[in-house]
Order: structure tokens, then C-alpha cells, then sequence
């Protein structure tokens, strides 16, 4: 019994009919890739790989080829894709080469240099992806490059900013500073005007003190000549009474020891309580 369905099984993938609609499909779809016809190329070789359930590796690869000429990224990648583990080297190096060219044109350099690596592993003799690795290689050096410059533009940016910011704060310091010692140089001119009008009074004080001593000192001055010439025109009088100095000194000593007597006296009168009754004079 299982040796039956075998053999109904060789049959059935042996048919005749439907090897040459296989072969047909096939030089219809081989047809419309090499004119242009993507879509209709799509089309047959889809037929072949879903409905006809023939699996073979450059079936996927024209269909990836045909999706990738129609702008359909994801049909693409998924052909591509299934030639991973393909044991046919060249067409291994070639779906990979395609999934490098297609990450490049995403902008995802380092995924497309990986898979242009496994392309150029797969076969090294593949010249279109060594190139493509080339030039992706200088894109991601470039990329790099640019990075690294944008990096340095933007810490250098930050950094002017930043010395901006500190030089904008040292002048408000400075200005603050500035305007600070402004108010202690008006107020040292304050106290000086302040300093300099005390000393002018305290001066003035002073020249008018001077000036009274000095009228002081010539008074006394003038009152020591005074004394001094009417000593001798007391001398002279003396002289002419025929009275000598000593005499005279006697005399006035007597007077003056009379006056203080006298005015002792009238002291004792005047603490003197009046009688009761009686007038005081």
C-alpha cells in the first residue's frame, strides 16, 4: 500500500502536462523580465513558486529581481531572503549583494555592509558587490566623519554658548562691580565735600578763635603798655614829689591792705540780720 502511493506520487510530479506548463511558465516569465515587463514577470514566476509549487533558487531570485524593479522593497527582501541558505554560491552572493544595495538605499549602512560581506564570502569573485562594499564602506566612513563633525560643531556651539553665558555673567558681574564701586566713590566724594565742610568750619572756628586771642593778646598787650607807662608816669610823679620808689610801695601796700579791711567790714554788714520790725536801712 505505501509502495503504491510512492509510486502515484513520482507519477503525479513526473506528468507530462504538467512539466510543460512548468517549462512554458517559465519562458513567459524569462520573456517578460528581459523586456521590462516586471509585473507580468511577477506574475508568472509567482505562479510558479506558489501555485506550481516549484521551488527553485533562481525562480526566487527573478521574482526578488522582479519585485526589486517594481519598487516592492518588502517582495524583494522576502525572495532574497529564502536564498540564504541556498547551497548555489553565485546566486547566494547575488541575493545578498541585492539586500546590501537595498539597506544602502535605506541609509542603513552598517546592515548593508554586513550583508555585502556575506555576499563577497558567499563568492569572492562577485565584482558588483566588492564594489558595493567599497563604496559603502567610504558612505559609513563619511557618515562617521560627519557625526564626528556635527559632534564637535555641537560641543563647540555648547561651548560658545556656555563661554556666551559666562562672559554674560562676568559683565553683569563687572557691572555690578562697576556700579558698586561707583556708589562707594560717591559716597567717599560725599564724605569728603562732608569732611572737607567740617574742616572748613572747624578752620573758620579755628581763625576766628585765632583772631579773638590775637585781639586778646594785643588787648593784654596794649593794656601791659598801659600799665607800663602809667607806672612811669607814676615814677615821674614820685620823683617830682620828691617820694621814692620804695615810699611808694609802702603807701600803696597800706591801701591795699586799707581796701581789703574795708571791704571785709561791709561783707559783715551786709550778713548782718535786721532788728524785727525795723526797716533794714
Amino acid at each position: 500500500m505505501k509502495l503504491f502511493f510512492i509510486t502515484l506520487l513520482i507519477l503525479f510530479s513526473n506528468d507530462p502536462k504538467k512539466i510543460a506548463k512548468i517549462n512554458s511558465i517559465k519562458k513567459e516569465a524569462e520573456k517578460a523580465y528581459l523586456s521590462g515587463d516586471y509585473k507580468l514577470a511577477a506574475a508568472k514566476y509567482s505562479l510558479l513558486s506558489d501555485s506550481l509549487n516549484v521551488d527553485e533558487d533562481l525562480i526566487k531570485l527573478n521574482l526578488g529581481h522582479s519585485y526589486f524593479n517594481l519598487g516592492d522593497t518588502s517582495g524583494a527582501k522576502l525572495n532574497y531572503g529564502k536564498l540564504g541558505m541556498s547551497s548555489d554560491k553565485k546566486l547566494k552572493s547575488i541575493a545578498y549583494q541585492q539586500l546590501g544595495v537595498m539597506s544602502k538605499d535605506a541609509g542603513k549602512l552598517e546592515q548593508s555592509l554586513q550583508q555585502l560581506k556575506f555576499a563577497i564570502k558567499a563568492n569572492p569573485a562577485n565584482e558588483d558587490a566588492i564594489y558595493n562594499y567599497e563604496v559603502v564602506k567610504k558612505l559609513l566612513e563619511e557618515r562617521k566623519e560627519q557625526q564626528q563633525q556635527n559632534q564637535n560643531k555641537e560641543n563647540q556651539d555648547q561651548n560658545e554658548n556656555k563661554n556666551e553665558e559666562q562672559n554674560k555673567n562676568q559683565q553683569n558681574q563687572d557691572q555690578q562691580n562697576k556700579n558698586k564701586e561707583q556708589e562707594n566713590k560717591d559716597q567717599q566724594n560725599k564724605d569728603e565735600k562732608q569732611e572737607n565742610k567740617d574742616q572748613q568750619s572747624q578752620n573758620q572756628d579755628q581763625s576766628e578763635e585765632d583772631k579773638r586771642q590775637k585781639q586778646q593778646q594785643e588787648q593784654e598787650k596794649e593794656e601791659q603798655q598801659q600799665e607800663k607807662s602809667q607806672e612811669q608816669m607814676t615814677r615821674e610823679k614820685l620823683k617830682e614829689m620828691g617820694i621814692s620808689e620804695e615810699k611808694a610801695l609802702q603807701l600803696l601796700e597800706a591801701m591795699r591792705q586799707s581796701e581789703i579791711k574795708y571791704l571785709q567790714n561791709q561783707k559783715r554788714k551786709a550778713t548782718k540780720r535786721p532788728p524785727s520790725g525795723k526797716p533794714d536801712w
